[in-house]
């Protein structure tokens, strides 16, 4: 059944509600359920302004590998993110002021890595803005700085980073964006004296219109402006991170704020909220939003972050609006708190106010959940969020709407938050027309997101992702194709800023170089220098570049990058380091940042301004380094199997590299066949074949161990997945596994089935993928007049046991129901349901008209409410009301002219399928032929 149904009514007259009262109060009532919640939107009342919804690209590196997609999936997730009436819809959108050091996932290139020299085009920040304003020219832009680069003097409350920031202003500006906000240092407190320099420096370079925010941390900001007037005035909006319940990644069941910033006469914002998944955070997501207004008088909420375009190894892999980790195949997902967003994005505007007498808690109690109401400046129109993600049970909010606001339809729009589906997200329910005193209700189901509006032009985005895929080896990179001061296709910073640059040392062409010349201002600890790219699958490849040492120090190339925590240095993986001196050592790092030496030597001096050849190798357990390809070492550990690539350095220096590559280790192909074949080949919609897989050995081969075979179908194919599992398999013998499969009930295609069989050769682990194609036909349509129970279905679902035929529903097996009796009426031919039911017929296009008798079986006592509905090609071409136990029967008919697929369908009413044995009396096909 489904987890959301949406019921509106106008309201009765009350004579009529008592009568139903009393004959509700003689059956049983719904446990814990919530008490009605009675809500005047009232257009005179009002309440603080809306200052909009917004998300953070930054804090770090989360946006990073977005700049590589597809321009088609780029297009797409840009989209989902920032277009109008398309999904999140976003209003506000933080951008991180690059420091060159790691503020969480990665490390943002400075626009200034050394005094002076000042490139525009670093980084990715300005070019996401771009996207973001091209989508939606209203959407306001905040820049916030995590770190700051080294060479500024004084630490970062000094003059040096003013000056800094306004040359980040002016960079802004040669992109045509205008920033909206700007901040401090992000979560590290504040220096009063230094944001009133800074106002002075905004005013004086005319960038008067600039807000400044303090102090994204916490509410103690509010106390110092208090006493400093000047700090005060310097300050326009007061904005603090995690306060609600649980803070940082916490369930924001209640959000607090203090007295004194609400008397402060600032807006007051949750600058940076969520670090949760973009599935399970959603709940989280829309609390924060409505209680933070409720409990704090917050006017805004940025998310963290805005989606994770980060490798998979990375902390908060999944955390955002959507996941984009997979560049090279277009891959991306957009998750359940995209959806919160758009409830509330899509409906009110920044400059809304909000209705203060029309928000609250529902019942009174934060248990059943929450709303808020906002109004537009005209007057005019509004829109009521309500959620009820901390509900166990149903609940009705009765609506009065007056004070100038408008009395005509409301539309409702909801998202199941709390069990996400893409199916359950953004649905547009049944529009609610008031009564003429502006009165409605709406009965809500626990776990959603509601909004009900009187706007319209709100859309859920259609496009897709392509499926995701390995990157595929070999890959190389020799950056000769990028341009002077740009990052490099794939690779994700951790510390420092790798860009291409002219190569130097007497190379032609263009190289990567490590940008940061000192150690940056940081906001997390330090670590090596490195960037990371590749594949989390990649296993047996060797990594080979060239790299130039600027001066004397260390290079590092790593292999099987796995896990990474917090901070940076807790990378798992391999290492390899060599010095100018020509020291070297293999070390294994694990997640905890505990480094142990595998071996250690010295070799030939590398000198400085010397190009070399680096490799690092990995052929299962055996770890092998080289330079300019002589064999230095090789280890034996196998406690990382797979992982990313990366290049690095020990100190902060502008090394080079050059012709990135990684390379497969080729192992002798396996002495083995795998073989796949589909029975019959030919299958019709929704009827069962048998696939059989078989690894054969020849003669001469060699045993294959651990013999494993899965079989990969589409979506819609219904089958056990589950691997079989084989002992091993002598030379001149082989192993099969079967398969049984229900073809898809969709449309016809022809898809194509791959089998996959794993094993070891020789202690070597081997694959073998094999593809079968199978085409799903449709069945023959039928022809002349036809009883709908004699014919074959493409599928029947049922709410109690089977769809029966010529019977009504019984039990749960087949054929234990009774004749087909409506209203003391027996019927020989026909069709027994249970809501919610749905039969699947082929037409094929071939008939011209369907007509039944229906109604509730007499074996249902009297009982049970349901709906029928017929459905062409998925559209209604004819339905009931609600027909209960007891009812007469009711004809019903539709014309079939064209249609290719028809559905026969029985709905419950609304109210749970018990007893709801709905009948299809002599149901008749009218056809050609």
């Amino acid at each position: 059944m489904p987890t959301a149904i949406l019921a509106v009514r106008r309201f009765a007259p009350m004579w009529i509600l008592a009568l139903l009262a009393a004959l509700l109060a003689v059956g049983s009532t719904p446990a814990h359920a919530a008490p009605d919640t009675s809500v005047v939107v009232d257009g005179s009342q009002g309440g603080r302004t809306f200052d909009g919804i917004g998300a953070i690209s930054g804090g770090g590196g989360n946006s990073r590998l977005l700049r590589d997609y597809p321009a088609a999936q780029q297009a797409q997730i840009l989209d989902y993110l920032f277009k109008p009436g398309y999904g999140a819809n976003l209003q506000l959108l933080k951008l991180e002021i690059g420091g060159d050091a790691n503020s969480t996932d990665g490390s943002e290139p400075s626009i200034e890595h050394a005094r002076g020299t000042v490139n525009c085009d670093a980084g990715y920040e300005f070019w996401l803005a771009e996207q973001a304003k091209a989508r939606n020219p209203g959407i306001k832009l905040y820049g916030l700085a995590w770190a700051a680069p080294g060479w500024i003097n004084g630490g970062f409350w000094s003059t040096d980073t003013i000056d800094y920031l306004i040359s980040w202003l002016g960079c802004a500006k040669q992109h045509g964006l205008d920033i909206s906000y700007l901040g401090g240092w992000n979560e590290r407190g504040h220096d009063a004296d230094w944001f009133v320099q800074l106002r002075a420096a905004l005013d004086a370079h005319g960038y008067r219109d600039i807000q400044l925010v303090a102090d994204d941390s916490g509410w103690g900001v509010a106390d110092d402006m208090a006493k400093d007037p000047a700090f005060n005035d310097a300050v326009s909006i007061i904005g603090t991170h995690y306060s609600c319940e649980g803070g940082d990644g916490g369930n924001a069941h209640t959000c607090s704020s203090t007295t004194t910033a609400k008397n402060s006469g600032k807006p007051l914002w949750d600058s940076e909220n969520g670090s949760q998944d973009m599935n399970t955070g959603a709940p989280a997501l829309i609390r924060a939003i409505t209680r933070g207004y409720l409990d704090a008088k917050m006017t805004s909420y940025f998310n963290w972050p805005l989606i994770a375009a980060i490798y998979p190894n990375l902390p908060y892999g999944t955390v955002g609006l959507a996941t984009a980790n997979s560049p090279w195949s277009g891959n991306y997902t957009i998750g359940a708190s995209t959806w919160a967003t758009a409830q509330v994005t899509q409906f009110a505007q920044p400059g809304w106010t909000f209705v203060d007498s029309a928000s609250g808690y529902l019942g009174g109690s934060e248990s059943n959940g929450s709303y808020v109401t906002l109004k537009s400046p005209n007057g005019s129109d509004y829109s009521t969020v309500l959620e009820t993600t901390t509900a166990t049970a149903p609940q009705t909010v009765n609506v009065q709407v007056k004070g100038g606001l408008s009395t005509g339809t409301v539309h409702v729009w909801s998202t199941d938050v709390n069990t996400p589906d893409p199916a359950t997200s953004f649905v547009r329910g049944q529009d609610i027309t008031p009564a003429a005193d502006g009165s409605y209700s709406l009965t809500m189901q626990p776990g959603h997101v509601y909004t009900v509006t009187t706007t319209s032009g709100q859309g859920k985005g259609t496009a897709s992702a392509p499926a995701a895929h390995a990157l595929a080896l070999p890959y190389r990179d020799s950056f000769d194709g990028d341009a002077a001061g740009t990052e490099a296709r794939y690779l994700s910073d951790m510390q420092g800023s790798f860009e291409v640059q002219p190569c130097a040392a007497g190379r032609r062409g263009m190289c990567l170089q490590q940008m940061a010349p000192v150690k940056p201002i940081e906001w997390q600890d330090d670590s090596d220098l490195f960037t990371l790219v590749g594949d989390t699958t990649w296993s047996d490849y060797t990594l080979q570049t060239d790299a130039e040492l600027a001066k004397p120090g260390t290079l590092e190339l790593i292999g099987r990058a796995g896990t990474q925590n917090r901070p940076q240095s807790h990378q798992q993986g391999y290492f390899f380091q060599i010095s100018d001196t020509g020291a070297w050592s293999i070390l294994k790092s694990d997640a905890d940042g505990k480094r142990t030496a595998l071996m250690r030597s010295a070799t030939t001096p590398l000198g400085t301004g010397t190009w070399h050849t680096l490799a690092l190798s990995f052929d299962g357990p055996s770890i092998t380094a080289s330079v300019d390809g002589r064999e230095l070492g090789t280890v034996s550990d196998g406690s990382y199997s797979a992982g990313l690539g990366g290049l690095g350095l020990t100190s902060y220096d502008t090394d080079q590299f050059d012709n990135l590559s990684f390379t497969p280790v080729r192992h002798a192909g396996p002495a083995a066949a795998l073989t796949v074949t589909p029975s019959p080949s030919t299958v019709q919609r929704g009827k069962q074949l048998t696939v059989t897989t078989t690894v054969s050995v020849p003669k001469q081969g060699k045993p294959a161990d651990g013999v494993n075979m899965t079989l990969d179908a589409p979506a819609g194919f219904v089958y056990d997945s589950m691997a079989q599992v084989f002992g091993s398999v002598q030379p001149g013998h082989s192993a099969t596994a079967v398969w049984q499969l229900t073809a898809p009930t969709g449309a016809a295609s022809k898809p194509v089935l791959t089998a996959t069989a794993t094993f070891a050769q020789q202690g070597v682990a081997q694959v073998l993928r094999q593809d079968a194609q199978v085409q799903v036909v449709n069945p023959p349509p039928p022809s002349g007049v036809n009883d709908v129970s004699d014919l074959d279905f493409v599928t029947s679902t049922n709410g109690w046991g089977p769809v029966e035929r010529d019977q009504s529903v019984g039990g749960t097996n087949a054929g234990d129901g009774t004749p087909l009796t409506i209203n003391g009426t027996v019927y020989p031919k026909g069709l027994g349901t249970n809501s919610v039911s749905d039969v699947t017929i082929y037409l094929g296009g071939n008939c011209s008209k369907f007509t039944a008798t229906v109604g509730n079986d007499d074996d249902a006592g009297g009982n049970g409410s349901m709906t029928f509905s017929v459905l062409g090609d998925g559209k209604s071409l004819a339905a009931t009301g609600t027909i209960r136990g007891h009812d007469p029967a009711q004809q019903i008919s539709a014309d079939l002219t064209g249609v290719q697929t028809l559905d026969l369908v029985v709905g419950d009413a609304g109210d749970g399928n018990a007893y709801d044995h709905g009948d299809w009396a002599e149901p008749k096909l009218t056809c050609a032929g």
